[in-house]
């Protein structure tokens, strides 16, 4: 009588029997519940940009027969250019433009000065320095618009995009200098310590050895920097009191409460404020991409 020997399961086979076509594993419940919450999160995400693109070319006549969610029934254009005239929009982006723009370079220059000094110069105290850093950009915006408000007012500053531009250097400055550091702190010593022995100085090890190594994240930095800066709502709605110096979103905001706008004009306002980010984020993706795809292999 023959006797039949029980093998163990092979586990390669039953990987192989787990999976579908192609090496892919099949799905698995839990599989299935990532990607819900997964769709139902990005559809929380474009629920209101649909709303906001739908109702900014709606008449005031078709939004209030057709209601919100509904698509147009003729394209309007009606509350793009009465908000465009209002408020005189290609001021607004100007203003913008600058304060962002001016920001997010003297930021990131100031960043990196510090930062090198910090964690490439080996300073004493090192890390209660890089401490006070975090904790000045930790501080609330509200704590800080009384005293600076008289300071401005006392060196004639106020209603001065200047005044907005030298508060945001700080604020952001304040958050580059202690990523940065951290990041110079891990900096290879043998390149700097090449460099020196070369005759290179300081200044030269910095801007031939530093910057160009470090170029990726100083570009993340920049971006972010003047998307942060443009999004900006409290500062330059209390330090740009005038109409010629006021932002997209402090303009935005200033006629919601204009008894003339309907719900078609401040969705064109919407729009519009959109935008100008929406094209600045689309050029500089690909350099985005590549900042924080460098910062993750080093």
């Amino acid at each position: 009588m023959a006797t039949s020997t029980l093998l163990p399961p092979n586990p390669a086979r039953t990987a192989r029997r787990s999976r579908g076509r192609g090496g892919m594993s099949r799905p698995r419940g839990r599989d299935w519940i990532v990607v819900a919450l997964v769709t139902l999160g990005a559809l929380a995400v474009i629920a209101p940009f649909y709303l906001v693109i739908v109702n900014s070319f709606k008449s005031p006549t078709d939004y209030a027969t057709s209601g919100a969610l509904a698509l147009p029934q003729a394209l309007d254009f009606t509350g793009l250019s009465r908000f465009w005239d209002r408020v005189n929009f290609p001021e607004k982006v100007w203003n913008s433009i600058f304060i962002s723009g001016v920001v997010a370079v003297l930021a990131v220059l100031i960043s990196m000065l510090n930062a090198f000094a910090i964690g490439i110069g080996r300073v004493k105290y090192r890390t209660s320095i890089v401490l006070l850093f975090l904790l000045a950009n930790l501080l609330p915006q509200e704590a800080l618009l009384y005293p600076l408000y008289y300071m401005f007012k006392e060196v004639g500053l106020y209603d001065n995009a200047w005044a907005v531009i030298v508060i945001f250097v700080v604020i952001q400055a304040a958050f580059g200098t202690y990523l940065l550091s951290s990041v110079y702190g891990t900096f290879p010593k043998e390149v700097l310590e090449a460099a020196s022995l070369d005759g290179a100085s300081r200044w030269q090890i910095l801007w031939r050895v530093v910057f160009p190594i470090s170029r990726p994240t100083l570009s993340v930095l920049l971006i972010f920097f003047f998307i942060w800066t443009w999004n900006e709502f409290l500062i330059p709605l209390t330090f740009l009191a005038s109409n010629a110096n006021q932002t997209v979103p402090v303009a935005i905001s200033v006629l919601q409460g204009d008894r003339l706008m309907d719900v078609t004009t401040t969705s064109a306002s919407a729009l519009l404020g959109i935008i100008p980010t929406l094209i600045f984020f689309l050029v500089f993706q690909r350099t985005l991409t590549r900042g924080i795809t460098a910062g993750a292999v080093k």
